[in-house]
């Protein structure tokens, strides 16, 4: 494998490597406690439910807080966010495995303390999610994602066989309790090799609920990220069958103990870890959406094995190959995702992926819960095959590809401002006009160009944009803004990419000789 698209490059790092290692041990931990919280409450209630129900604890915290733990990763001390998260996971996790261990957990408290580390899961991923990358070259980001995705899944395989073996020997307490070390582990990596500082800056700071609305609205306005997450979040909705139905499916259908539930979920991450290895060479061969549409009909069709056939080592091996296709697509998702995003929105685009897929996750996995204890294990895991299977149709819709360099890397702002007085940060809304006087019978021509302005401006910050003729003097146009206040105003300005300078040429290009684009800025009084 060259080395453009080996996944060890980027574990020359040293920090990379170690940030990596740890990662990984945290991962196992997460692994082997959902697996013993899952297979806890199918001996403790009998409920396919609320055995589903434990995934839905774990990840519905990510659909709910990681946005705001984006803004928070986005715009305040990495390092203070990641370490009190885990301190708080850590008292989480001994708690857990102290009731668990005195005989006083039942399923309400189980699912709860799950949930609350779920939160705390929440709080970290965006801010490690962006930060684990930064010692690594830009060109070498979809290596280190891969890596971790490796990692990840590697504890998927690792994580529940341990847990089950431990489970099977000494009982659900003491699984919870290598969580708290695997989770002090992951603390002490971040003590070690601790995130960049963001870099200093003279603009306002973001507030959480602004930082919010931002990461919203360049979401909408970004076809690129956009795409990633519609096409993630039908993938995992439909995905989560199989991952919340495997407890079902060892007890019900293959007539295993925890034993064979934790040797499932290991042919699950067994399969993710192979397909890492060379999916760097696939993404050189094929396109995004020929690999993740290869992956949905692996994955569809797993699903049917899984509904179908009580054979162990068929199912197992169906579940490798479900696997590979889960790591395949989720990896392809996101390094799309981050690679597509500009530094200033990175941590929050990286939410975006999160919210979108485990959000999904999260809510599928109880709906495909409530369908098997309604209808049967089987009509479920059929309709979620057809469902992934129809999620082919959203190729054309929404394509997936990676920005390019220029669409992430931040422009000069083409004009200066020429203020008697610059408004206080919170003043607003801001009104912005840029007037252009066109060479005659260019009309048509301007007007679609300068359309392509629209998805920039409302990305950056725009609440409304709109372009005007001027009915007495129909050579000029006047393009029209509102931002919310002149602190978003300011950081529009300084979020525009160098890909937003080339289409601002293309426009001026129109200027009728010896004129120049003239803006204005106007604000609220009333």
């Amino acid at each position: 494998m060259s080395t453009s698209h080996s996944i060890w490059s980027p574990l020359r790092q040293p920090a990379f490597r170690g940030l990596w290692l740890c990662g990984a041990v945290f991962f196992i931990g997460a692994g082997m406690q959902t697996m013993a919280a899952a297979w806890l409450m199918v001996e403790l209630t009998g409920s396919s439910f609320l055995a589903a129900l434990v995934q839905t604890a774990v990840f519905l915290p990510m659909f709910l807080l990681a946005l705001p733990a984006g803004v928070l990763a986005d715009t305040t001390d990495r390092r203070r966010l990641i370490s009190g998260a885990l301190l708080a996971q850590v008292a989480a996790c001994l708690l857990l495995a102290v009731l668990v261990l005195a005989g006083w957990g039942g399923p309400a408290s189980v699912l709860f303390l799950v949930f609350v580390c779920g939160c705390c899961t929440a709080a970290i991923t965006p801010a490690w999610n962006s930060s684990v990358v930064d010692p690594v070259p830009r060109a070498e980001w979809p290596q280190a994602i891969t890596a971790i995705g490796i990692a990840y899944n590697a504890a998927r395989a690792i994580g529940p066989m341990l847990a089950g073996l431990l489970f099977a020997r000494l009982g659900a307490g003491w699984v919870f309790m290598v969580t708290v070390f695997t989770t002090l582990v992951m603390w002490e990596s971040i003590r070690r090799w601790p995130p960049k500082a963001h870099p200093p800056s003279t603009l306002p700071p973001e507030r959480l609920w602004g930082g919010t609305l931002s990461g919203l609205r360049f979401a909408w306005h970004s076809r690129i990220i956009l795409a990633q997450l519609v096409r993630v979040m039908a993938f995992s909705a439909a995905g989560s069958a199989l991952w919340a139905l495997l407890p079902v499916i060892a007890q019900r259908q293959l007539g295993t103990g925890a034993e064979g539930f934790g040797l499932l979920m290991g042919c699950l991450g067994t399969g993710a870890v192979a397909a890492g290895l060379v999916i760097g060479r696939m993404r050189a061969r094929f396109s995004l959406d020929s690999i993740v549409a290869t992956s949905c009909v692996v994955f569809a069709s797993v699903m049917l094995v899984a509904a179908f056939i009580n054979l162990p080592w068929l199912v197992y091996g169906a579940m490798a190959m479900g696997g590979a296709a889960w790591m395949s697509t989720m990896s392809t998702f996101n390094t799309a995702t981050q690679a597509s995003a500009p530094p200033w929105v990175r941590s929050r685009a990286v939410a975006l992926h999160i919210v979108s897929a485990l959000g999904a996750f999260a809510i599928g996995s109880a709906f495909w819960g409530a369908v098997s204890d309604i209808v049967g294990l089987t009509p479920a895991l059929v309709a979620a095959g057809v469902l992934m299977a129809a999620g082919l149709l959203l190729v054309r819709p929404f394509p997936l590809r990676v920005g390019a360099d220029h669409e992430v890397t931040q422009g000069t702002p083409w004009d200066e401002l020429f203020l008697e007085a610059e408004p206080s940060p919170e003043a607003g809304p801001v009104a912005v006009e840029v007037g252009y006087r066109i060479r005659p019978g260019e009309d048509k021509a301007f007007l679609d160009t300068i359309a392509r302005m629209k998805a920039p401006r409302r990305r950056d910050g725009a609440t409304f944009w709109r372009v005007y003729k001027d009915l007495g003097e129909p050579s000029r146009y006047v393009e029209r803004f509102i931002v919310t206040s002149w602190a978003d105003y300011l950081h529009q300005r300084a979020r525009a990419t160098m890909a937003d300078r080339v289409i601002e040429v293309d426009v001026r290009a129109f200027l009728a000789p010896g004129e120049r684009a003239l803006m204005s800025h106007y604000i609220a009084e009333r």
